[in-house]
């Protein structure tokens, strides 16, 4: 975890938002798939691409291995496997918590499997 200054990587990265509990984990590189619904911004989402993830002041740069489209966060978790996803949580808690976030309306958008590394700052 860091805090947020400017930084030049050359590449913009994409900052997404994310609960405490999750941001941890992507930060400690336990968690290496990012579940999203498929809005419109996140269509052109692929492979090499950056992302941010943010949590008040904290940040983790990450880069995207590969995007993967589901029709349904079961179908996902099934693919996926349940500890890419939140190591810490058992299948059903999960399914649960991700439907508290995302409702039915958006789940029928399309569910996006991320597969993220975590980015050495230090290195770039």
């Amino acid at each position: 975890m860091t805090v947020r200054p400017e930084r030049t990587t050359g590449v913009r990265a994409r900052e997404m938002n994310l609960y405490r509990r999750y941001f941890d984990l992507v930060a400690n590189g336990t968690k290496t798939i990012e579940v999203r619904v498929q809005y419109p911004n996140l269509r052109k989402l692929k492979a090499g691409d950056q992302i941010r993830f943010v949590c008040g002041r904290d940040d983790a740069l990450t880069r995207v291995k590969r995007v993967t489209r589901y029709t349904s966060f079961e179908e996902m978790l099934d693919a996926e496997g349940p500890e890419q996803v939140n190591p810490t949580s058992p299948r059903e808690q999960q399914l649960a918590n991700i439907r508290r976030i995302y409702g039915p309306e958006k789940e029928a958008l399309g569910v996006l499997a991320i597969e993220i590394e975590l980015i050495d700052e230090a290195a770039t």
